[in-house]
């Protein structure tokens, strides 16, 4: 494997992962706009970000077991070409609900995109330099996440439906150099399906929950068009366990129940659905600050926007250096921190008139540094803890994770400002700030049980995007101690 090839792949992947990433949060910026256009209120506005959401989040593990099996390469280019179809059908959406349905069909591009996307990297990369590619593309991936606000902003004072069409070039590009430099792989022992049924069960019982807490605050919790919807999704998740536990051996789960029995693996997952609580919050509640507030237009809220996603992005390699060194959970509790206080701090300074330098911006940097420590050492914290053998779908399992949580963020901010019942402007952003703060304190004690994992190199394998540990001839799935 000589040469540049090795980047070259990482290029192409990465781009591949910056725009599933950005399409997580894009949109938010434009939802003011949209919302005018089609005459939407903000519940139903919510869908065409959780669409995307729960599609991605559901369909990740069955998007890689069918790459293992029919090939990674293959499935990533479909995925690049399925994501770009779909964003032109949102630019060219003639209502909200359409728009809703093109996002469902970008979530399965996406998913096929992200789920195939570190076992390419590492079938590319020698072992020594697998940290340096997981460390760059969790960087990206994290970076994309937060770029998406400022991205739109900027596209949204020319029109909403660019948010959808800056996605065309840098996708077919993609596809164009992917076809070049992208070999294929795949899993020659695998010959099953991912279940059906699971992934039916899992998308309901998140449906179910999401629908509940967003239309709640108006229709009343004790309706029986809220409590039945959040009574069947819980009942449904469970269900999806149970499948998961008794799946037939010729479907995969769609849960990877025997990763969980791994303690670090299991904290770093829950850390990650903690923490993308308050993240996926956080990114939507500004936004509406800076449009709904202090009555800023896209571009502008665009451009001050940029500061926690530039933040982010500079911490993010030297945090995976400082977790190397002290541990992963250790720095992501410093990271709860950092973003606790700029909740915080939101609370204490912003005010209804504009004053960013002084009222707005520390709280900005702290929130930005947070980020950029966390989402770095979740990836540290889980891809220290397996070999290569089953990494990728521990990774597909941690993104997973990622996507829930922001769902269940918006999902409950939306919750938390729609019950405020004051006259003040600023109360349901208060509420809202609050909520992320408390969250950044339960990622503070989550983070505390995943100790001082650190990424130790282990045997080169070609990895598959998804499977049991159990499953994937015979290699062990937990990778050799660092302490």
């Amino acid at each position: 494997m000589a040469g540049s090839k090795p980047n070259r792949v990482l290029l192409v992947v990465c781009a591949g992962v910056f725009l599933s990433s950005l399409d997580l949060f894009i949109v938010n910026i434009a939802f003011p706009a949209i919302g005018r256009e089609f005459g939407t209120a903000r519940g139903p506005l919510s869908w065409i970000l959780n669409a995307y959401t729960i599609g991605f989040a559901a369909l990740l593990a069955p998007s890689g077991r069918i790459a293992d099996r029919f090939g990674r390469r293959r499935v990533f280019l479909v995925g690049l070409v399925v994501f770009c179809a779909a964003s032109l059908g949102g630019a060219t959406a003639w209502g909200v609900g359409p728009l809703i349905a093109f996002r469902l069909v970008q979530s399965v591009g996406a998913a096929m995109i992200m789920s195939t996307s570190l076992a390419l990297l590492l079938h590319a990369f020698p072992p020594a330099r697998r940290p340096y590619a997981i460390s760059v593309w969790s960087a990206v991936g994290a970076a994309a996440a937060t770029l998406g606000p400022p991205i739109g902003g900027l596209l949204v004072e020319s029109s909403w439906r660019w948010v959808f069409l800056v996605n065309l070039p840098v996708g077919l590009i993609a596809v164009l150099a992917g076809r070049r430099v992208l070999t294929e792989s795949h899993d020659e022992n695998e010959a099953r399906l991912p279940d059906p049924l699971g992934t039916v069960l899992l998308v309901g019982g998140v449906v179910g929950v999401t629908f509940a807490l967003v239309t709640g605050p108006d229709a009343g919790w004790r309706s029986p068009a809220v409590a039945g919807p959040l009574l069947a999704g819980i009942a449904l998740l469970a269900a999806t366990v149970a499948r998961a536990a008794r799946t037939p051996a010729r479907l995969v789960p769609v849960l990877p129940l025997d990763l969980f029995r791994l303690r670090a693996f299991t904290v770093a997952n829950l850390a990650a659905v903690v923490f993308a609580t308050g993240f996926g919050a956080l990114l939507l509640t500004n936004v509406l600050f800076f449009t709904s507030v202090w009555h800023l237009n896209s571009a502008h809220a665009g451009v001050l926007l940029l500061v926690g996603p530039g933040v982010s992005g500079l911490v993010a390699l030297p945090a995976g250096r400082l977790g190397h060194r002290l541990g992963s959970g250790p720095v992501i509790m410093l990271g709860a921190v950092l973003y606790g206080s700029g909740c915080l701090w939101f609370i204490r300074s912003a005010g209804p008139e504009p004053a960013y330098l002084s009222h707005f911006l520390p709280g900005q940097l702290l929130t930005g540094s947070g980020v950029g420590l966390i989402m770095t050492n979740l990836s540290t914290a889980v891809s220290s803890t397996l070999t290569p053998a089953v990494l990728a779908v521990g990774s597909a399992t941690l993104a997973a994770a990622r996507q829930f949580g922001t769902v269940l963020g918006v999902a409950v901010l939306l919750a938390v400002m729609g019950s405020t019942r004051s006259a003040d402007p600023l109360a349901p952003f208060h509420n809202g700030w609050t909520m992320m703060a408390t969250v950044a304190a339960l990622a503070f004690v989550t983070a505390a049980f995943i100790g001082r994992a650190r990424h130790v190199d282990a045997p080169s394998t070609d990895a598959p995007s998804t499977g049991l540990p159990s499953t994937v001839d015979g290699r062990p799935a937990v990778a050799p101690s660092s302490s």
